[in-house]
């Protein structure tokens, strides 16, 4: 008969899997172990709402009430340049013409621009906070996509006006007629309202690891997209798709404009008629090159640069000084506009 201390021991390691199938039969569970523990890792936040917090532009406490002074200024003359430009076309029966209809319209998606991303980071500042809610994080990207994309249209509308001012000045009024006016804005509305729910449907499918830190001071759809722990590759497909569609079809349409206005003008024999025909729309190259070209810094600086910092002063440009500066550029350059501002002016003196 064998004696069983010279048997080796063998140390047999529990299958918690097993036994934790077995014990939820039995209606009770391992000390220490919850079967969803047991059946799958820990992932932070993937039923609650992620908490967001926006870095904003500086940690520094001393520069606080500088910052605060200095956006509250700005977003104040957006506001007032914006509606005084609005007020005076609206007051002024010369300006009731389709050109400033859609500069209008141009001003009231400026003040809306503005709105979506500036009065938050004012709050924060204030506060001395840095947390936005998820909903509310989610309505910034949807107004912030919705107001970014609409500029864009306007601008590609406000060209093809132009493109039909200069080219068949005889038939302007005909073919941008009151109907046609409304109508080409209401379709650059829907457009820009389809990929603003596009931009919430992809953000709001995101799934984030842990509390979202942003280095910025609004949430950004593509920061939003890079700190996200699930897979991104077909909503980044998608977002570049999205962009090269209603980005660069309103900029193709505008260059295309452009060569046919700059084309018509260069037919025309005399240096004053050139300049005449040229300055109706200069105000408006100036705004295209202006919202064009700082959103292209901001893209080029984001893909080239790894500084969080640079991104957040190429945004600064992009959302806050553009709609800012929009006023100035059509008030300095246009007669129209400073006549009509004056005349209000003194009719509420």
């Amino acid at each position: 008969m064998t004696s069983s201390a010279t048997l080796p021991v063998l140390r047999m390691e529990p299958d918690h899997s097993l036994l934790a199938g077995q014990d939820r039969d039995r209606g009770f569970s391992l000390p220490g172990y919850s079967p969803a523990e047991i059946e799958q890792p820990e992932l932070q936040n993937q039923t609650g709402d992620p908490e967001i917090l926006l870095l904003g532009l500086s940690n520094d406490p001393e520069l606080q009430p500088l910052l605060f002074g200095l956006f509250l200024s700005m977003y104040l003359v957006t506001m007032l340049g914006n509606l005084l430009i609005i007020l005076a076309i609206i007051s002024d029966s010369h300006l009731h013409t389709p050109m400033y209809f859609f500069l209008s319209n141009l001003s009231l998606t400026d003040i809306s621009f503005s709105t979506s991303t500036v009065p938050k980071m004012l709050v924060n500042i204030q506060t001395y906070s840095k947390s936005i809610t998820y909903a509310g994080c989610l309505t910034q990207v949807t107004f912030f996509s919705l107001f970014a994309c609409l500029e864009s249209v306007l601008l590609a509308v406000m060209a093809y006006d132009r493109l039909v001012a200069i080219c068949q000045p005889l038939h302007y009024l005909v073919i941008m007629n009151p109907h046609l006016s409304g109508l080409l804005v209401l379709l650059s509305f829907f457009i820009s309202l389809l990929d603003s729910q596009l931009h919430y449907l992809m953000v709001s499918q995101l799934t984030f690891c842990a509390d979202v830190e942003i280095p910025h001071f609004f949430c950004d759809p593509s920061q939003l997209f890079n700190l996200a722990c699930s897979d991104t590759f077909i909503i980044n497909i998608l977002i570049y798709f999205i962009g090269v569609i209603l980005g660069g079809v309103p900029l193709s349409g505008i260059l295309f404009s452009y060569y046919k206005i700059i084309s018509s003008i260069l037919r025309v024999p005399s240096s004053h008629g050139k300049y005449k025909a040229f300055s109706t729309c200069g105000s408006h190259l100036s705004v295209v090159c202006l919202f064009y070209g700082t959103g292209l810094g901001e893209y080029l600086s984001s893909a080239v640069s790894s500084s969080p910092r640079k991104d957040v002063v190429s945004s600064v440009m992009y959302t806050v000084v553009t709609p800012m500066l929009n006023p100035f550029i059509y008030s300095l350059r246009n007669r129209d506009i400073k006549s009509a501002l004056w005349r209000m002016i003194r009719r509420t003196a």
